[in-house]
């Protein structure tokens, strides 16, 4: 029986030959399909300088070949990914061994290293030796003989260090890795999966996943979602906090109540993990724009759009893939995927909508103010923009384009068109419905709204259907996290200035310094805010966000207009403004 996983993950300890030329910066388990491909395994990212990358790509397949060879992995396979200075190296391996992989793929990079490095490598036969050791602790063939079976028939299979769930919702069923039944006593024909949908991109992916499960629940389904904030299943809230990742899904499609999922999918989780599952009915990617560039070779905004892309790999055979066609990078990354594409516009006169009718394949777009559903055959009239709340009468642009994705998404997921139209009508943008994207209040006869906007691309999209409403006077509050450069707080404060505000606010965030000096963040929010235009008596300091928000309370008259970009002390903020 395989040993607990604390255990493995510390049984062996790798010397990787190092320089300021040559430098493994990370190294993790790969548990579902991911960046890279769709295979379980291991991942290194290593950095260089000075040396040829074609000589690290051939030592790479070279050397990992010889290992996995070494080890009896002979079915397993090698693949790498080059970025500026960089590559990510990785090999596939059973399920029951990622722990091992991390290992094996350590052992095969030492070997690389010391040679471009000329430096004595280890004696590969002790190596192999202590791999294959480390390799009979962790390996569990009950596990693998269950995911087998369970593909034959079509049937998702999620593992983790203490789970295996064969199935999804309603149809699975859950036991510990250490007590696995035999393949003879699962009741199978009590087994199956039900429909999900993945849903990433860098911004609207929150309120797509929650308007997803509002129509789903329309259609009288027990829905469930994971998002940045929480797992849902029906009414009730499993857990708070960042669920974006694989285990916020293991744990919602391992719920027996669940009858229909629509899982968050950040980029963090997608290079971290991978994803969760094999057998999603739908994905959508709903844009992508810079966020987070930096980290796990991801260092430009098209590099970025193959991570979101990754999506696709988890899609049934019958699966769709919901694109943004107004996006460029995900036009653009459309090109290397087979998947099986439907498109939507806020303009029926783009090329890929065109395409997609001429096709007579799925799309959807925006005719006027009504969304239209392309079904292949018949152009379906689903809703006017007017009569989808988070539209604000059509203001909100970016929201009738998560509006249009979800009503993709949702097609896919085979939900007739008049629970998509009670589902868009009655989502609201308020704390209950949509917590956080547009929450409007009113105080002192002046209107205030509450979003967690946070990047360049989802703050201008805010502030400038906020521009587009009447007021006497404007009020914004803004604040960031200390781990954005300099120029990320500029170009936020300078998105933020499309609002055309009166009044800024520069709150800290004490509990997000991460490394400024406190006063640092906020001076230069001060200063941007000067460069544009404003005066120094318009712009005000704010201790917290909490602090600014009061700040702003206490100046509000009738007819003025708040925006609060509220990042931290969110549950305080909406306290106060109730």
């Amino acid at each position: 029986m395989a040993e607990a996983a604390e255990i493995i993950e510390e049984a062996l300890s790798i010397p990787i030959p190092s320089s300021e030329f040559l430098v493994l910066d990370d190294y993790r388990r790969l548990t579902g399909p991911n960046l890279l491909w769709g295979k379980a395994g291991a991942v290194l990212d290593v950095h260089f300088d000075g040396i040829d990358p074609s000589r690290i790509r051939a030592l790479w397949q070279q050397q990992a070949r010889r290992v996995l060879d070494g080890v009896g992995w002979n079915d397993e396979q090698t693949c790498e990914r080059a970025f500026e200075r960089g590559f990510n190296l990785a090999v596939s391996a059973p399920m029951d061994q990622l722990y091992s992989a991390i290992f094996v793929a350590q052992t095969a990079w030492h070997f690389c290293a010391a040679e471009l490095l000329s430096q004595k490598a280890g004696d590969f036969d002790a190596m192999i030796g202590d791999l294959k050791s480390v390799m009979a602790r962790e390996a569990n063939p009950p596990l693998i003989t269950l995911i087998e079976a369970a593909e034959q028939r079509g049937i998702d299979a999620l593992s983790d260090d203490d789970a295996l769930s064969l199935g999804h919702g309603i149809g699975s069923r859950t036991w510990p890795v250490t007590d696995l039944p035999d393949t003879d006593s699962v009741e199978w024909a009590r087994l199956h999966n039900v429909p999900v949908a993945l849903i990433t991109g860098t911004n609207g992916k929150t309120t797509t996943t929650r308007l997803c499960s509002a129509i789903a629940k329309a259609a009288g389904m027990v829905s469930g979602l994971t998002s940045t904030e929480f797992v849902r299943v029906g009414d009730d809230i499993l857990e708070r906090g960042d669920f974006s990742g694989p285990g916020g899904a293991r744990m919602l499609l391992r719920d027996p109540r669940l009858e229909i999922a629509h899982l968050e999918v950040a980029r963090g989780g997608i290079l971290r993990r991978g994803l969760p599952l094999r057998r999603a009915q739908a994905a959508l990617v709903t844009n992508v724009a810079a966020d987070h560039l930096g980290q796990y070779g991801i260092n430009t905004v098209a590099e970025l759009a193959t991570a979101k892309f990754a999506v696709h790999r988890a899609l049934d055979d019958d699966g769709v893939l919901v694109l943004n066609a107004d996006d460029p990078y995900v036009v653009a990354e459309a090109s290397r995927t087979n998947a099986n594409i439907c498109w939507f516009s806020l303009d029926q006169a783009t090329s890929q909508i065109q395409m997609a009718k001429a096709e007579q394949k799925t799309c959807a777009w925006l005719d006027g103010r009504q969304l239209v559903y392309f079904n292949g055959v018949d152009a379906v009239n689903i809703i006017s923009v007017e009569n989808i709340p988070i539209t604000m009468d059509g203001a909100a642009r970016y929201n009738i384009s998560n509006a249009l994705g979800a009503t993709c998404v949702s097609c896919a997921m085979q939900i007739d068109y008049r629970f998509i139209r009670t589902g868009l009508a009655g989502f609201k943008s308020n704390p209950d419905d949509n917590p956080g994207r547009c929450n409007e209040f009113a105080v002192n006869g002046a209107r205030v709204f509450v979003d967690f906007a946070h990047n360049p691309h989802s703050i201008e999209a805010v502030t400038q259907t906020m521009a587009s409403i009447p007021a006497k006077r404007r009020f914004i509050l803004l604040s960031h996290a200390g781990d954005r450069s300099d120029q990320d707080i500029r170009d936020v404060t300078t998105s933020a200035f499309a609002f055309g505000p009166d009044f800024v606010v520069a709150a800290e965030l004490p509990d997000y310094l991460r490394g400024r000096a406190a006063g640092e963040t906020t001076q230069l929010i001060r200063q941007t805010s000067l460069s544009l235009g404003m005066k120094p008596q318009q712009i005000i300091n704010g201790s917290s966000p909490a602090d600014g928000v009061a700040k702003i309370l206490d100046r509000l008259e009738p007819g003025d207009l708040a925006l609060l970009l509220v990042l931290s002390e969110r549950d305080k903020v909406f306290e106060m403004l109730r």
